[in-house]
């Protein structure tokens, strides 16, 4: 194992794996995969980012290249604030 890796406290499998079904389950009612991605994305955005990447590919039937979009995209969309 690398440095990095046995100092990354391991996310909740149990998290991801629901946030994976939520995923799915947002695909199969007819949401779009960007929709899917965000619900992944808020559930489980405290992961790292490969353990993020993998849920999207799973979750919203993402691509590797496609799977890195959308997470750049969810994570650049949930840091701005709405205006008050």
């Amino acid at each position: 194992m690398t440095p990095a890796a046995q100092t990354a406290s391991p996310f909740p499998k149990e998290t991801v794996k629901q946030a994976v079904a939520d995923g799915k389950a947002l695909i199969k009612e007819g949401k779009t995969k960007v929709e899917s991605a965000m619900a992944i994305y808020s559930k489980i955005k405290a992961a790292d980012r490969e353990t993020i990447v993998s849920a999207l590919k799973e979750g919203a039937g993402l691509t590797d290249k496609g799977a890195m979009t959308y997470y750049y995209n969810c994570k650049r969309k949930a840091g701005k604030q709405p205006k008050a």
